[in-house]
């Protein structure tokens, strides 16, 4: 493997196969929780296609039909000063003329038919697989929370079942004790010898 250094990022160059490869952490790193959506950044997006973020916003924009609500957005300015706040996107005192998109899971599959260049469908491969990673993680993790739910409830069953044993024997107990009067014997009585 052959290193080559990104304006940012590391990137891996396989001389076999000529892919692009990106390291999957710096994928998931900028990958951030958005109006419930998992979204990607133009900016670093923009990095990760080794292209400028208006030209990528540029070809977003004269493709924008194929761009839904629901591939791609524009963030508020209160979503983007939050987001710089929390993940540091603009360097101090940097302004922006216009707001930021963000692109869902569809949105980074849509950029590679606009943007078109080897590289970018590359990492769009990439991208949708860590999409799909984190999507059956959570899927996996959905499954063990309701298995240890069922456990949960079991538990609480099984702790109310033994609390009304306990109260059973506590009764009985309680009986024995105040009834300590002589019983009468049970069974062939002879007359008095």
């Amino acid at each position: 493997m052959r290193l080559s250094r990104c304006k940012i990022n590391i990137i891996y160059m396989s001389e076999e196969t000529n892919t692009v490869t990106v390291p999957d952490e710096i994928i998931m790193s900028q990958i951030y929780y958005i109006r419930g959506h998992k979204v990607m950044l133009d900016s670093d997006l923009a990095k990760l296609y080794e292209v400028e973020t208006k030209q990528l916003k540029r070809q977003v924009k004269r493709n924008v039909e194929r761009f839904p609500e629901d591939f791609m957005f524009e963030l508020t300015p209160e979503e983007y000063h939050f987001s710089r706040s929390q993940n540091g996107t603009l360097k101090q005192g940097t302004n922006i003329k216009h707001a930021p998109m963000v692109f869902t899971e569809q949105g980074v599959s849509m950029l590679s038919s606009v943007l078109n260049s080897k590289r970018a469908i590359q990492v769009n491969i990439q991208i949708i697989r860590i999409f799909t990673r984190i999507r059956q993680i959570i899927a996996d993790n959905t499954e063990v929370r309701l298995e240890i739910e069922k456990i949960k409830n079991k538990l609480d069953d099984q702790d109310k079942n033994m609390e009304i044993v306990f109260n059973y024997l506590d009764e009985f107990l309680e009986k024995q004790n105040h009834s300590n009067t002589p019983r009468k014997g049970i069974g062939f009585k002879p007359d008095n010898f």
